[in-house]
């Protein structure tokens, strides 16, 4: 069977219903990846009261504008971003589909294109949950942006590279960070500029898109990045660190607290390692930004208007 065999509609219905179902997993993924808890056990739950979600009231989007925002079993109030995530999840299906798999040949076979969409999907998938679980503590967890670079060497073939391109792909994209922005920078200002998270999701670029797909993903990430903090400072708000690291500080002195001498001595070595374990000094040279959304958001863009975008920037890289 060939991709022209099935009529268009079919496969945006199907794109979007898949990314329906799996943005409403990523608000799992969200809440329980930082916190070290399992995204599979047990099933969903009220995050006020923990009671268990009926299936009808976990319908993608539709649930939550069904009960107004509100838990059915406490009447709690439900984060904006249940449905959000959702729905991104429905546009990456959608926006892979078109803009991925209706460019190829009709002529291509359904189980290629449905590889091809699959990993191209995942990729998608596992940026969105990136960027708002670093939005939220400033973490970029391995399992993305390792596994993302894992996955892009191993799909090369699928995008009409090789895995030694893909390879040093992502050699070039996590050194552009690594070593300028961490290495050099821990040595000027005796604190990285970036976090290594930052380095290896550029690595997931350069996998997925070669060396210059990771320049033109820090170049844009940077430029998008400036444009909100601009923004923000124009606006008259402060850049402060999320809630959520604020309150794993607390809650890090507070286990401090009740350790004997030797064992804080012990836990204070390991976080002299993690930048996030002091205060932010004053000043917006010491604001802390998660800068793994822009990230995100300049990969997505490569991901899904790629043939514009990179031409141009290919072009200007060009002697």
């Amino acid at each position: 069977m060939r991709l022209d065999d099935l009529p268009p509609w079919f496969l945006r219905a199907i794109a979007v219903a898949l990314g329906l179902v799996w943005g409403s997993f990523l608000n799992v993924v969200i809440y329980r990846a930082p916190r070290g808890l399992s995204v599979v056990r047990p099933a969903s739950r009220c995050p006020a009261c923990q009671t268990p979600i009926r299936a009808w009231d976990n319908v993608p989007v539709l649930g939550y504008l069904v009960l107004r925002g509100r838990a059915r079993c406490c009447k709690a109030k439900l984060s904006p971003r249940y449905p959000l995530v959702e729905a991104i999840g429905g546009l990456m299906g959608l926006g892979v589909l078109e803009a991925i798999v209706f460019t190829m040949p009709g002529s291509t076979s359904i189980a290629r294109a449905a590889a091809i969409f699959v990993a191209h999907f995942a990729l998608a998938l596992a940026l969105v949950a990136a960027a708002f679980i670093d939005l939220e503590h400033m973490y970029l967890p391995d399992l993305v942006t390792l596994g993302g670079a894992a996955l892009g060497v191993a799909t090369a073939s699928l995008r009409g590279m090789s895995f030694v391109e893909a390879f040093i792909g992502a050699i070039v994209g996590f050194s552009v960070i690594w070593l300028p922005f961490i290495v050099g920078y821990q040595k000027l200002r005796g604190q990285p500029g970036m976090g290594l998270g930052d380095a290896k999701l550029l690595m997931l670029a350069g996998a997925w898109f070669g060396w210059a797909g990771s320049l033109f993903v820090l170049s844009a990430g940077a430029v998008q990045g400036v444009i909100a903090v601009a923004i923000t400072l124009l606006r008259g708000e402060k850049l402060e660190e999320p809630a959520a690291v604020r309150e794993e500080r607390e809650a890090i002195r507070l286990e401090l607290e009740a350790m004997t001498p030797e064992e804080r001595a012990e836990a204070e070595r390991e976080l002299a390692a993690d930048p996030l374990a002091e205060e932010p000094g004053d000043g917006i040279g010491q604001a802390r930004i998660a800068f793994g959304p822009f990230l995100v958001l300049a990969t997505l863009e490569r991901l899904l208007c790629g043939r514009l975008l990179t031409n141009l920037f290919d072009a200007w890289l060009s002697p």
